[in-house]
């Protein structure tokens, strides 16, 4: 195997840390930096809003007028039907969701309590994006299903909760986009060459927003950090929010986002700082099941990155021991950002754009603190962030 300057020094680090040949063959592969910075430098942010988020727009302004989340029935058609065994195979859900025909009168997704869940647009630094919450933990389950898993009672782990929904086929727009009057079916306008033209543009009507539950983030009770069931809920849902719409300005900036340990670091790194102000490097390794290091909690979020094919049980005991030296550096480097930027979009822009450079390998080095604050420093100075107004969020 022949390696370049970086990887040497990527295998240095994990053979410091225990790995041998196979190890470091397996982490090498695995911790690949897959994020393409080549645009970075010539972006202005925040970033203009995706073409979804006008008519998301009107969304939000109907459910907040109901106080409720049930006018979304007029507009996401899986809201319509119940979830049940088979209900993706079911002749009027067909129709509903893969031709957009009316739903009729379906009795819709029996949500518990739509009156507590909520839909607003949050602004981030690559544009706002819809965000949906479940006030009750049945209804967050409800909704993932219905939008993500075609109605069908699909097991969603307790440990989840949030859902990015990618790709959706907005019907609503479509209607809009092909000129169909309320209530005349919409088959007999697909065939049309011109309608067909029109939908070759996926942006124009494929949506992207965010499901939030609001209950403890990674299933960590609040008495692992002294706070009262309150706090750690509201708390809970800025971290998840914000890990959230970290994973979006990934997939929007650096054309990736990952079900992969690297993305995680950096999201929960967001979401920390969005809740504390400051990176907090226990809150991270109690989220992934290293509170006790070098013990591991059994079945924590940590097994959830163990990548396709799932890296051996030796590489993943060399992973831990870069996720405790990583968050260790994390917690340094954001102390001495700290010292140029209090905090706001500002920081926020030049940490992710610092961070996306790295290697799980070189995060945990022991100059990374150093490495990243230089980095930072670099990306304060060629890159651009305009003033972000708040979202108006409550917890």
């Amino acid at each position: 195997m022949i390696m370049d300057d970086r990887t040497e020094l990527r295998s240095h680090i994990l053979r410091s840390l225990g790995a041998g040949g196979a190890e470091i063959k397996e982490l090498l592969l695995y911790n690949q930096n897959l994020f393409d910075r080549s645009g970075l430098s010539g972006m202005a942010f925040p970033l203009p809003d995706e073409a979804f988020v006008r008519v998301w727009e009107g969304y939000a302004k109907e459910t907040e007028a109901a106080g409720s989340i049930l006018p979304l029935r007029k507009h996401l058609v899986q809201l319509n039907f119940p979830v049940r065994e088979g209900m993706s195979g079911d002749p009027g859900y067909v129709a509903a969701t893969l031709s957009g025909e009316e739903p009729g009168t379906s009795p819709g997704l029996g949500l518990r309590a739509p009156e507590r869940c909520r839909l607003f647009l949050h602004p981030t630094l690559a544009g706002r994006i819809p965000i949906l919450i479940a006030g009750v933990r049945e209804d967050f389950q409800l909704l993932v299903q219905a939008l993500s898993k075609r109605n069908e009672p699909a097991h969603i782990p307790e440990s989840m909760g949030a859902c990015m929904i990618a790709g959706y086929r907005n019907w609503h727009r479509i209607r809009l986009l092909v000129k169909v009057a309320p209530g005349a079916k919409i088959s007999e306008r697909l065939p049309d060459p011109a309608v067909q033209a029109r939908l070759q543009d996926k942006s124009s009507y494929q949506d992207r927003f965010i499901i939030l539950s609001s209950g403890f983030y990674s299933g960590v009770p609040p008495e692992r950090f002294g706070l009262s069931e309150q706090q750690w809920r509201e708390f809970s849902l800025v971290i998840r929010r914000e890990h959230e719409c970290t994973h979006y300005f990934t997939r929007r900036v650096f054309s990736s986002m990952r079900n992969h340990l690297m993305d995680e670091m950096i999201a929960d790194y967001s979401g920390i700082v969005g809740a504390q102000e400051r990176f907090r490097q226990d809150w991270m390794l109690a989220f992934l099941g290293l509170e006790n290091f070098p013990a591991y909690t059994p079945g924590a979020r940590l097994e959830n990155y163990r990548g396709n094919p799932p890296l051996s049980p030796s590489a993943f005991v060399i992973l831990q021991r870069l996720v405790k030296q990583a968050a260790e550096n994390l917690e340094l480097f954001d102390r001495s950002t700290a010292r140029l930027f209090k905090g706001g979009p500002e920081k926020h822009l030049y940490s992710l754009a610092a961070l996306s450079g790295f290697t799980m390998e070189e995060l945990a080095s022991a100059q990374a603190p150093a490495q990243l604050h230089a980095a930072f420093a670099d990306s304060a100075k060629t890159l651009s962030a305009g003033r972000i107004p708040q979202s108006g969020f409550v917890a």
